[in-house]
């Protein structure tokens, strides 16, 4: 076995997974490891802050469906990763999160920046190692990347800092692609039973049609059996929103043709999806999920099937693999079937008038613009086939009822982890692996500041001309519709006082541009698109109670009971001097 030092250990596993880009802030812990990223081709991504390192990760390898990379400086470096790598698992992203830590002879000494990093990513990793022989790094990283793949979801790899020097003897090779396949044969013959006796399928796209490149096989299967589908929560590239069949996703802010479709179903197909309970909540008023129907559950996951609610059939399977197997089962035992033009018109009636409702409710011509108006406008001026990354919020909520896509791995969200400021780091990181496409990252004006804003200067260092979009209506809108709707009025950390974001950007050395009228919308995004630099797009919005969403958590809230009457100078609790 050839001779080599631990770094050169760790940089040649990065070559042989193919790993070419690495997001993380210098640090001195593994610097002996970044002096080698030039000679080995591979490219460090200096960010602002080490969250949107793992995002952007996360986002590179979302688009590209490879584990990707971030690193981090022992101690507070790495802790920083801890909320974007949560939002990595809950993604089933496969980020591999390198963590540096004190050196092996000081641990447990109280010394500079030490505390035990392992505990931190415990719960929101697939697997977890520390390297404890520096002999181990390549056979560890190797691990790593390995388990990132086959359970669908980020890894640690901890390493204490003396571990990256040395002489070591060890062998290099890419890890193995292990395919999930179709499921048993007994599950397919029992679910092509259930769909072909059902009177009215429904398809159920999650997340795991996107991970598996299945949006062709599911399309095949939705035909055959001219089954409307619907796309999970914000899995709104599981299944392209022009096709006759497609309905739009369920959940908050979603579709009402998919929810009122869906809840005609006699058996559902679950494909790819785990089901998640708050994508299934009741939304518009409308309890839509079909109480009574049979639920064919397919998760590549067996640990999420059956989780969060009961299902009549539960397969472990790949979900492209299913798909074509199924098709293939059901095509034996039934030949060629002619489309149900009921269906069919029933799927085109309801999305006509889920189609003319969104526009009366985006019809506003106010100033400033209604957020609706603007995404509507802001919809229609970004080409097809763009990425985007959307973060948590209310206006952002609202982009579950206009975006959708032509293709997989285009529509990147904060899923069910759902941290404000994940999506310039997720656009960063998707920009990075798709530099032909654009991509724009969707923000509130409050996720804005927590990390849009400061990673402005890594688009602009870094050069990479991602397309910010601030909804600037000065407050964390979800938030203060909570304090209108359950609180009286009463408003505690929801109103901001914003600067003029486009206005930083240009000082920044990005394009920005301030819009406020509905009609300036297409000519300031055809203006991003040409500018070939990163471009913060300032859009003024409404931010009255009038337009803002049904509460994001009605599910968690219920009016304050209040037994003191009022507080004044913690008055209720002197006691008297005397």
């Amino acid at each position: 076995m050839p001779k080599m030092t631990p770094s050169e250990a760790l940089v040649e596993t990065f070559l042989a997974e193919g790993v070419t880009e690495v997001f993380g802030i210098v640090g001195s812990a593994y610097m002996d490891a970044l002096d080698l990223f030039p000679a080995a081709g591979i490219r460090f991504i200096s960010v602002a802050h080490e969250q949107a390192a793992a995002h952007a990760a996360d986002g590179l390898a979302r688009v590209t469906g490879r584990p990707q990379v971030c690193i981090a400086q022992n101690g507070p470096g790495a802790a920083n990763f801890v909320s974007a790598v949560t939002a990595a698992y809950w993604a089933h992203s496969p980020v591999v999160a390198i963590t540096p830590e004190s050196g092996s002879l000081g641990m447990g000494q109280g010394g500079f920046q030490e505390l035990d990093q392992m505990p931190w990513f415990q719960a929101c990793t697939k697997y977890q190692v520390r390297v404890n022989r520096p002999e181990r790094m390549a056979e560890l990283a190797r691990r790593c990347f390995y388990m990132a793949k086959a359970e669908c979801g980020p890894t640690q790899l901890n390493i204490p800092r003396d571990y990256f020097y040395g002489d070591i003897e060890c062998e290099i090779y890419p890890t193995a692609h292990v395919p999930k396949g179709p499921g048993p044969e007994g599950s397919l013959d029992a679910a092509a039973r259930m769909l072909l006796e059902a009177s009215f399928p429904v398809i159920l796209a999650g997340g795991g049609v996107v991970l598996a490149d299945a949006v062709e096989e599911t399309r095949l299967l939705a035909e055959y059996l001219t089954a409307p589908v619907a796309n999970s929560y914000l899995h709104n590239d599981s299944f392209p929103d022009g096709h006759e069949l497609a309905l739009g996703p369920i959940g908050y802010c979603g579709s009402k043709a998919a929810m009122k479709i869906l809840a005609r179903a006699d058996v559902v197909l679950a494909l790819g999806c785990r089901l998640g309970p708050f994508g299934t909540l009741p939304q518009y008023g409308m309890e839509y999920w079909p109480s009574r129907a049979r639920i064919i559950q397919v998760d590549a996951d067996h640990r999420q099937l059956g989780l969060s609610r009961r299902v009549d059939l539960a397969v472990a399977a790949d979900a492209r693999e299913f798909a074509r197997s199924l098709l293939e089962k059901m095509r034996c035992l039934r030949g060629a079937r002619k489309p149900e033009a009921g269906r069919l018109a029933l799927v085109r009636d309801e999305k006509e008038q889920w189609r003319k409702e969104l526009d009366l409710w985006s019809s506003s011509c106010s100033s400033p613009m209604h957020p609706r108006r603007f995404l509507k406008e802001l919809v229609e001026a970004i080409p097809p086939g763009s990425i985007v990354t959307n973060d948590v919020g209310n206006t952002c909520s609202m982009c579950n009822s206009y975006f959708g896509s032509t293709g997989p791995r285009q529509y990147l969200a904060a899923l069910s982890w759902g941290n404000c400021g994940i999506a310039y780091g997720l656009a960063l990181g998707a920009k990075t692996g798709r530099p032909d496409k654009p991509v724009f990252a969707l923000q509130g004006d409050g996720a804005w500041g927590i990390s849009g804003l400061s990673e402005v200067m890594t688009a602009v260092r870094e050069e990479i001309p991602v397309i910010a979009v601030v909804f600037d209506n000065n407050q964390w809108g979800a938030e203060k519709k909570n304090q209108i709707d359950y609180y009286d009025n009463r408003f505690v950390g929801t109103n901001l006082k914003n600067p003029d974001f486009a206005r930083i950007a240009r000082d920044m050395g990005a394009e920005g541009y301030r819009v406020e009228k509905p009609e300036d919308v297409r000519d300031v995004v055809e203006a991003a698109l040409k500018a070939g630099k990163p471009v913060v797009i300032d859009a003024v919005l409404d931010g009255s109670a009038e337009v803002l969403a049904e509460p994001f958590r009605r599910d968690a809230l219920r009016k304050p009971v209040r037994h003191l009457a009022k507080y004044r100078h913690l008055s209720a609790f002197q006691v008297d001097p005397s």
